[in-house]
Parts: structure tokens; C-alpha cells; sequence
């Protein structure tokens, strides 16, 4: 039977009216699935390895189906968003003045011992006169002895998580797990994906990467990729709105500040002079940060993308935290 014109009318005010409420921050592309499968932008030279967390073929499979933690857990409440800049990245960026007091128990810290395949001379700006060393890791650095790793000198490692709103590092839950298990500070990172809603995509990490009480803060890594099947660039003032979405989600659930992992040119075309009140993590492979984000304070430098290193076959990424021992050991506290 033909309904009426006034209802009709009424539906479809209803209708558009849901629409509108819903859009709130996000793109309405955002909604369009991602056909993306991995974000690595270097190939490894050996075979992939096989998927360890369930089953991550790349398909239209709901992600209930590709989660390993289960469903989104309730968010906690609300941590403050108002915390000064100098408890994230101080002079001395290792003291907390919420905690004010050192950890009583404090794990050793191993020297560096990486080399490289690429070497730069970064003169007297060097990182290897700062103290902690670590890496990052995702899938293409394989099966990784995490013991060996951490005697050439990763006192820490963030490790590739989530990208988009539907893909798991498929290495991701093994390296957790070995990572803890070999007593190195570990977090996770998130490859930011510019078709997906921001809100989806803190889903869908807060769904894979646990609430660990000694987990690192979460990382969000923002840059251009031009291997990624998005194509998309947004104007800097969208990038950071989609930014912001996911960055408060994932400090309500974790309670700690992300960290912004970012390259020079996404930097200097989006976030330069911009969100001050953030840590910061910065690749710089060929100067020294202060020369490529002048002004810019940091908490972690990546200056190598070529790293070697006993434990892991293949190349891996080098960074090093802005601090000495102690400030190192102050930060880690008060996480």
C-alpha cells in the first residue's frame, strides 16, 4: 500500500536528520571500507610470515572476526585534558612533577650496540650520547629473538598494532607477549589511515591492544604514505580534527596521552607549531630533529630506518629517548 505524503515527508526529515547527527567530526568517505592489507612502505627480503593472531586474511569479514581481545570494552572515565606540556616533555623530560619521587626499583639499561647499513654522521648532535636506545618492530621483522635484541641494546620497543579500521599486525600479538616476556618497556603504535573515521580506528586498537598497567603509551603515526591505496589528503585543519577524535578516545580507555609518531613533510604540512600539549616522536634519519622541526620538543628521535642487529635478520628501525638514565627511569615511573 502507497503511504501518504505527510508521512513520507516526516520519514525522510527523520532519516536526514539521523544523518546529520551521526557525521559529527568524521568524513563521510570514512564509512567506505579499507581495502588497505599493511602499511609497510619497505618490503622484506624473505618470505612473509604466517599470521599469528587468528585469522588476518585480508577480507570484508566483519572485525569481530579479526579481534583478538574481544568486544570494545567501556571506555573509563575521562582523564584530565588539560596537563601541562612540561609533565610530557620537560627540560628534563624523564620527571614527572605529578609523582615527585624515583622509582624504587629500577631495571638495567643495556648500551647501544646496533650498527647500520646507511650510516650517518650526525656529528657532536650524535644519539649515541644519549643513554636509551630501542626500536620499533611490525611483521616484516619476522621471528625475533627478544632476548638478544635487548643485549644489543632496546630497552624499549613500540610495536606495529592496527591500521585502519580492520587490519592486525599479524605478528603483533606473539611480539606482545615475547616482548613482555623478555622484560623490555613495550607500546603500541597505530598506522592512521585518512579513509577511515577516526573514531573506528580507535575502535578498532582499543579492541587488539590490551590495557597493560606497565604498557607504554599508545602512538598514533600520521604521515603521507604513497604506497597506501588512499590517496586522499585532507586540508591540515581536518587532519588534526581526525587526529584529536582518536587521541582523546585512546586517553579516556588508557589513561595516558598518546604520543604523535610523524615524518617532515606530513609535520610541515600539518602539524608545525600545532599541538603543543603532545609528545612527540619524530624520524629524523639524516639531521638531527632540531634542524628538521626546529622548535619542536621531542620524546623520542628515530634517526635510522637501517639498523642491524643481532636477533632480528633484516634490517630495523633505530630510535633513542630524549634524556639520560635517570630521566629515563623518572618517565617510565610515572607512566
Amino acid at each position: 500500500m502507497r503511504p501518504s505524503a505527510l508521512p513520507a515527508i516526516l520519514l525522510a526529515a527523520l532519516i536526514l536528520s539521523g544523518c546529520a547527527a551521526s557525521s559529527g567530526a568524521e568524513d563521510v568517505l570514512g564509512n567506505v571500507p579499507s581495502p588497505e592489507t599493511t602499511n609497510a612502505i619497505t618490503r622484506p627480503n624473505g618470505p612473509i610470515p604466517a599470521a599469528a593472531v587468528g585469522d588476518t586474511a585480508q577480507t570484508s569479514a566483519p572485525q569481530e572476526a579479526l579481534s583478538w581481545t574481544g568486544p570494545v570494552p567501556e571506555p573509563q572515565a575521562l582523564v584530565p585534558q588539560d596537563r601541562p606540556v612540561a609533565m610530557l616533555m620537560p627540560t628534563n623530560p624523564g620527571i614527572d612533577p605529578d609523582v615527585g619521587r624515583r622509582s624504587p626499583s629500577r631495571g638495567q639499561i643495556y648500551g647501544h650496540r646496533f650498527r647500520d647499513a646507511k650510516p650517518i654522521n650526525f656529528g657532536s648532535t650524535s644519539p649515541r650520547k644519549l643513554a636509551v636506545h630501542g626500536v620499533d618492530v611490525s611483521r616484516w621483522q619476522g621471528e625475533i629473538d627478544w632476548e638478544t635484541l635487548r643485549g644489543q641494546g632496546a630497552n624499549f620497543v613500540y610495536i606495529k598494532a592496527t591500521d585502519g579500521g580492520d587490519h592486525l599486525d599479524p605478528m603483533f600479538k606473539k611480539n606482545w607477549r615475547r616482548a613482555k616476556e623478555a622484560g623490555l618497556k613495550h607500546g603500541a603504535y597505530h598506522f592512521f589511515y585518512w579513509c577511515r573515521t577516526a573514531g573506528e580506528q580507535a575502535d578498532w586498537f582499543i579492541r587488539n591492544v590490551p590495557r597493560e598497567a606497565n604498557a607504554l603509551p599508545p602512538v598514533i603515526d600520521v604521515e603521507w604514505n604513497g604506497e597506501s591505496s588512499c590517496k586522499r589528503r585532507i586540508s591540515p585543519a581536518r587532519v588534526r580534527e581526525k587526529m584529536q577524535v582518536f587521541m582523546d578516545k585512546l586517553e579516556r580507555y588508557y589513561g595516558q596521552r598518546p604520543i604523535i609518531y610523524t615524518a617532515p613533510d606530513f609535520y610541515r604540512d600539518n602539524l608545525k607549531g600545532e599541538m603543543l600539549n603532545y609528545p612527540f616522536w619524530l624520524r629524523s634519519v639524516a639531521a638531527h630533529p632540531s634542524k628538521v622541526y626546529p622548535g619542536r620538543k621531542w620524546l623520542f628521535w628515530q634517526y635510522s630506518g637501517s639498523g642491524l642487529s643481532e636477533g632480528v635478520e633484516g634490517k630495523i628501525d633505530l630510535n633513542v629517548f630524549n634524556g639520560n638514565e635517570s630521566d629515563w627511569h623518572d618517565w617510565v615511573a610515572s607512566r
